[in-house]
C-alpha cells in the first residue's frame, strides 16, 4: 500500500486546478466536438434544417480549419450511423489504402528500432514517419461525401460547406494551445517549404500577444479549396480541378499517390458490425480493420464481472487492467511477425459525436495519424497530408507490410449504442488518442450502461489506461484503494491526465432519449465543446 500511496503522492502536477467541462442539453440536437466553433457549425446546419449527417459533414469541413493537426482534407475515417426509425447502424468506411505504386523498397531500414512513438523498425530519413512517402489515399472528403449522400436530407453542399469556408478565410486562431500544437511539431515541420511558411513565421512558431485577443494565421490556399469544393461538389477532390493540383503537388514533392489513386477513391457504406453487451443492450461498431474486434474481446472478459453496487470500485479497475491487457497482448499477436503496437500512442484523431432531434445518431472518428500527419502541406490546395503509411510494419512480407492498395490496421472506435428491445435511451460516442481510444471508449461505455451515470459524470470520472499488455496507466485523481488494486494486478504507472503529456484519450459522447439528449467531451481538452442546436430543453 506504501508503495502505490507514495506513486500518486510523488506525481509531478502540471495542473493544479479542478477542472470542469460543460455539457449541453437540448430538444433540437447536439453536437460533439474536440473544438467548439466545429460544435457551432454543425449546431448551425441543424437550425437551417439539416439532420444529424448533415452537421457532421459540416463540422468535420470546419475541423480542418480549426483543428488542422487532428484531422482535414487530406486525412481518413470511419463513421458509424444510426437512423432515427432503425435499430441497426450503418458504417461509412473511408479508412486507410495504401497507394497503388507503394514500394517496400522506397522504406530501407535502418538496423535500428524506433522507440520513441512505437515499436516499427527505423526507416532510412523517417520516410514512413513525415514527407511525401509517408502518405496515404486522402479520403476523407470521400467519406463525407458518402455520408451526405446516403443520409443527409440534400441541403447544397455549398451550404454545408459555407461554415468552414467562413472559418479558413478568418485563419487559425493564434493562442496558446496553437502555440503548444504547432511548438510540438516544429522540428519537422520547418523541413517542408509551405508547411513552414504557414506553421512557422519567422522560422519559429506563432506566439499569441500577451494581452488583448488573439490574431488569426490564414492556412495557405485551404479557404480557396473549400471554395472550390462548394461550387463543383466533393468529387471535384478526386476527380476535377483539384484532383489535378493535388496529383501535380504530391508528384513535385517526390510522393507517389497519383491521379488513378485519387479517381479510384470511395468510401464504402455497409452495415455495422455488433457487439452484445450484457444482453441488454447492442454496440454498433465500424468493424474488423479498426479497435472493434479488440473492444469485443474485453466486452466479454468483463461479461462476468457483476457492475458493483455504487460505482466501480478497486476490484473492477483490477479486473478491467487485467482484461485489457489479455486483450491487447491477443490483438498484437495477431499481427504476427510485427509483434509490436499498430499505432504510436501520440496520434492526433479527433472524434464528433452528433444527434439531431429526430434522434438520428452520427459517431464519426477521422485522423492524420501523428499530429500534423505528414507535416507536408500542399501548396496549390493547402491540404495538410495524412502519414498513413506509418500504420504499416515496414520490413517486406511481415504481416501488416507496406504493399499495394493495402489496408493496415488502426485504433479507431466510433460507437452507437442501442437497447436490445430497441427503445430508448440510445448513444454515440468515441475518441481520439491513438492505442488509448479503446480504453476510454469501454469505460464511457460502462459508466452510462453499467453505473447509470450521467455524460457529466461519464465526460469527469477518472480512468484507467491500457495501451498494451505490459502496462497500465492510472489517472492520480483515482482512490487510494483503487491504486493498490491496480498495483496488485501487474504494473502500473500513476499519472496525471492534463493537456501534455497527453496519458489518456479524449473521448466525447452523446445520450440521446425521445425526448431530448445531453452531450459532453472530455475535461481536459481546451477547446472542446458540446453545442446545442436552438433553444435549451
Amino acid at each position: 500500500m506504501a508503495v502505490a500511496k507514495s506513486a500518486r503522492e510523488n506525481v509531478y502536477r502540471t495542473q493544479n486546478w479542478n477542472l470542469t467541462k460543460p455539457s449541453a442539453r437540448g430538444k433540437n440536437g447536439i453536437v460533439v466536438s474536440q473544438n467548439r466553433e466545429a460544435a457551432a457549425a454543425g449546431a448551425a446546419i441543424l437550425e437551417a434544417g439539416g439532420n444529424a449527417a448533415d452537421a457532421a459533414v459540416a463540422a468535420c469541413f470546419a475541423l480542418a480549419a480549426v483543428e488542422p493537426w487532428n484531422s482535414g482534407l487530406g486525412g481518413i475515417g470511419f463513421a458509424v450511423v444510426l437512423k432515427a426509425g432503425e435499430t441497426r447502424a450503418q458504417v461509412v468506411d473511408f479508412g486507410p489504402v495504401a497507394p497503388r505504386r507503394a514500394d517496400p523498397a522506397d522504406y530501407p531500414l535502418t538496423g535500428a528500432m524506433k522507440k520513441d512513438l512505437f515499436t516499427w523498425p527505423a526507416v532510412v530519413d523517417d520516410r514512413n514517419i513525415h514527407g511525401p512517402l509517408s502518405f496515404c489515399i486522402p479520403s476523407s472528403v470521400a467519406g463525407y461525401a458518402a455520408l451526405k449522400q446516403h443520409f443527409g436530407t440534400g441541403l447544397p453542399v455549398s451550404e454545408l460547406l459555407a461554415p468552414a469556408i467562413a472559418l479558413a478565410r478568418r485563419g487559425l486562431a493564434q493562442d496558446w494551445y496553437t502555440t503548444l500544437k504547432i511548438a510540438s511539431s516544429a522540428s519537422v515541420l520547418r523541413l517542408y517549404e509551405e508547411s513552414a511558411r504557414i506553421y512557422l513565421p519567422d522560422g519559429l512558431p506563432p506566439v499569441p500577444p500577451y494581452q488583448g485577443v488573439p490574431g488569426f494565421m490564414k492556412l495557405g490556399n485551404l479557404a480557396a479549396t473549400l471554395e472550390r469544393l462548394a461550387q463543383a461538389g466533393l468529387r471535384d477532390f478526386y476527380e476535377g480541378e483539384i484532383a489535378r493540383r493535388l496529383a501535380a503537388d504530391i508528384a513535385a514533392v517526390g510522393g507517389v499517390v497519383d491521379a488513378t489513386d485519387l479517381a479510384g477513391c470511395q468510401a464504402a457504406v455497409r452495415q455495422a458490425p455488433v457487439i452484445d453487451w450484457r444482453g441488454t443492450h447492442v454496440l454498433h461498431t465500424a468493424g474488423g480493420l479498426t479497435a472493434a474486434p479488440t473492444l469485443a474481446a474485453v466486452v466479454e472478459g468483463m461479461a462476468t464481472v457483476a457492475p458493483p453496487t455504487g460505482g466501480p470500485d478497486a476490484a473492477w479497475f483490477a479486473k478491467l487492467s487485467t482484461v485489457m491487457r489479455e486483450a491487447y497482448a491477443e490483438r498484437l499477436a495477431g499481427l504476427g511477425a510485427a509483434q509490436a503496437a499498430p499505432e504510436p500512442a501520440d496520434t492526433c484523431t479527433t472524434h464528433l459525436t452528433v444527434v439531431d432531434g429526430e434522434g438520428n445518431l452520427v459517431a464519426i472518428t477521422t485522423t492524420l495519424l501523428s499530429s500534423m500527419g505528414s507535416r507536408v502541406v500542399l501548396p496549390e490546395t493547402g491540404v495538410l497530408m495524412n502519414n498513413g503509411m506509418m500504420w504499416f510494419d515496414p520490413r517486406p512480407g511481415s504481416a501488416n507490410a507496406i504493399t499495394p492498395g493495402a489496408r493496415p490496421l488502426c485504433n479507431m472506435c466510433p460507437v452507437v449504442v442501442t437497447p436490445k428491445d430497441g427503445t430508448w435511451p440510445r448513444f454515440a460516442m468515441g475518441a481520439s488518442g491513438g492505442r488509448r481510444i479503446l480504453a476510454s471508449v469501454y469505460q464511457s461505455l460502462a459508466w452510462t450502461l453499467d453505473f447509470d451515470m450521467d455524460v457529466d459524470e461519464a465526460a469527469h470520472a477518472p480512468r484507467i489506461d491500457v495501451s498494451g499488455p505490459d502496462s497500465t496507466s492510472a489517472d492520480c485523481r483515482l482512490p487510494h484503494d483503487v491504486l493498490v488494486a491496480l498495483e496488485a494486478a501487474g504494473p502500473v504507472s500513476v499519472v496525471e491526465h492534463g493537456v501534455l503529456p497527453i496519458n489518456f484519450a479524449c473521448p466525447n459522447l452523446i445520450r440521446a432519449d425521445k425526448d431530448g439528449a445531453e452531450g459532453c467531451s472530455d475535461l481536459v481538452s481546451p477547446w472542446s465543446a458540446a453545442v446545442a442546436a436552438g433553444p435549451a430543453a
